[in-house]
Order: structure tokens, then C-alpha cells, then sequence
């Protein structure tokens, strides 16, 4: 209609799946995604050191869905979680997947799609856990807590009660793992790399930060060995940048490390992030105290 404004409906996805070495594997895992044309792919990070790869797409929620089906079929069939070693947190072939809300849906719909996607890959023999904004029981809102013990234990957790699958099998499947799906604010993956090869500083610089140890409140994170750079690394989430910034964290990080004669190598972001989340970095570091993200001539453009 005339003078009416198209409102858009924009869901995106970031799956994370187990495989960050074998690079057939990840191309066609990638081509499952993408063979329809349906969704955007704004993102695509592989580590081999984690061996991990985490996609990141966009696309009207149903279009998204589907696209995230196909991806976790192609990728349930090629990886073998018997044989995955990698250095980051894990517990499935396909690990975590999380739906963000963009634009003109809201977190009711959104935890509907999660549910049925766990649902679908449910009835396709995968354990599901659902978490976040779309979790059943108040004990698996969190990933960390659903991920403990990692693959390795995942089978004498699944024999508790309170550990139980949402959907799929109440066994162990040791090819696939479990999988975690759910409905969570823009979540940061935000890395920093130290000039040291002692990982026990990491962990420690790690704890200083993280929430679970008296640290940040929206932040996870733990020390790993980078073996292809012989450094180690501070990994983090930052669940909610708008309470603890990302200028905050770097600081506390860098003053931290400083405590062990350490230097700052670099940082790295794992995916997009929100063009908020970049407001108070160019507060903090530009001094630019009244900085709106509207002065960005982009963020006015229509």
C-alpha cells in the first residue's frame, strides 16, 4: 500500500558445529546451507586449533529454519564426534544453535522456531537441549551448565534425571553428541591473544574476568593454548554488551595481564556483532564522551 512502510522480518542464525580441520567436510556442510539461495551468509569463522566453525546467516525466519535443517543433516552425517579433539568447550557434531531476533520478530516466535528445529533434529535420533530464552527447565538456561563435562561425560550425564534430553533419545549417541538449540540476545565472541605460551595465565587472567568467578556479570570465559600461534588466549561471550562493554573487558584484560609481565598480541571478533556494541569502544578510546552511533551516516540512510 501507497505511504506504508515494508516491515521486515529478519531472524538470524549462528551455528556452531565440531569440525574446524577437514576442509571438505566444511564445504559441504556450507554448501547444504547455502544450496537454496534462501538465506544471507554474513558471516563464516573456522578455527583449527578449536576445530570449530561457527555460520552465520540472516533471512525471514521460516526461509532460516529450513536453511538451519539442511545445515544440521549435512553436518550430523560427516562428523564423527568419536574422533573430534579440539581445543574450545564441545559436546555435539553440531554444538550450539542459537536464533537471534533482528527485526519485526520478536522472542515468543523465535522460541517456537528453536523448539521446532529441536524438535525436528529430535526425531532425527540427535539428544536436544534447549536453553536460554527458549529453555524448559530453570537449570539449563545456561549453556555453560547444559555443556559441562563436555563430550567426554556426556554420557554418564544423560543417565541423571535432571540431564535428560528435551527431545531425541535419553541415551548417549556417540557419533553426533548432543545438541544445544535456543533464542539468546547478540552474543559477542570476542578473543585476546597474549605474548606468552604459559597457559595458566590465560586461565587465571580468564577467571579474573569471567562472571562465575566474581568477575563481569555477562561474561564467559576460559585460557586456551593456541598451537599455531604458541601463544595462548583469553576466549570469551559477551552475553549483554550493553551492561559490560567491550572497551571494559579489554582493559581489565590488559591490566591483568600486566600483572605477569604479559603484553596483548591482538583480539579477535568471532562473527558480526551489533552496531551498538562498537558505541562505547569509539567513546572509550576516541574520548568521545557524547558519541551516538547516530552520527554514522549509514545508520540514517533508508
Amino acid at each position: 500500500m501507497r505511504g506504508e512502510k515494508f516491515k521486515m522480518r529478519v531472524l538470524l542464525s549462528e551455528v556452531n558445529i565440531s569440525e574446524g580441520r577437514n576442509d571438505e567436510v566444511i564445504e559441504k556442510v556450507k554448501s547444504a546451507l547455502l544450496v537454496n539461495n534462501d538465506i544471507k551468509m554474513i558471516d563464516f569463522n573456522s578455527d583449527r586449533d578449536h576445530n570449530r566453525s561457527v555460520f552465520t546467516y540472516i533471512g525471514e525466519p521460516e526461509k532460516v529454519l529450513e536453511a538451519t535443517k539442511r545445515l544440521a543433516d549435512k553436518a550430523i552425517e560427516l562428523i564423527d564426534m568419536t574422533k573430534h579433539k579440539g581445543s574450545h568447550p564441545r559436546m555435539g557434531a553440531v554444538d550450539v544453535v542459537p536464533f537471534v531476533p533482528v527485526e519485526g520478530i520478536e522472542i515468543p516466535e523465535a522460541v517456537e522456531i528453536a523448539r521446532e528445529f529441536g524438535k525436528y533434529m529430535g526425531s532425527n535420533g540427535v539428544p536436544v537441549y534447549f536453553y536460554e530464552d527458549a529453555a524448559v527447565k530453570p537449570n539449563r538456561k545456561s549453556l555453560v551448565d547444559i555443556r559441562k563435562g563436555e563430550y567426554e561425560g556426556l554420557a554418564e550425564k544423560m543417565k541423571k534425571t535432571e540431564w535428560i534430553p528435551d527431545e531425541g533419545p535419553t541415551e548417549f549417541v556417540p557419533k553426533s553428541g548432543a545438541l544445544v538449540t535456543g533464542v539468546r540476545f547478540p552474543l559477542i565472541a570476542f578473543n585476546v591473544n597474549l605474548r606468552t605460551n604459559e597457559l595458566e595465565i590465560a586461565n587465571k587472567i580468564a577467571k579474573a574476568v569471567r562472571n562465575i568467578s566474581g568477575g563481569f556479570r555477562f561474561v564467559r570465559a576460559i585460557g586456551l593454548h593456541i598451537t599455531e600461534k604458541d601463544m595462548v588466549q583469553v576466549s570469551m561471550n559477551l552475553i549483554n554488551y550493553s551492561k559490560t562493554p567491550i572497551p571494559r573487558v579489554m582493559e581489565a584484560i590488559r591490566c591483568e595481564a600486566a600483572r605477569y609481565g604479559v603484553l596483548i598480541a591482538s583480539a579477535e571478533l568471532v562473527g558480526p556483532l551489533p552496531l551498538l556494541a562498537l558505541e562505547e569502544v569509539v567513546r572509550h578510546y576516541l574520548q568521545v564522551h557524547d558519541f551516538s552511533i547516530k552520527q554514522i551516516i549509514e545508520t540514517n540512510l533508508i
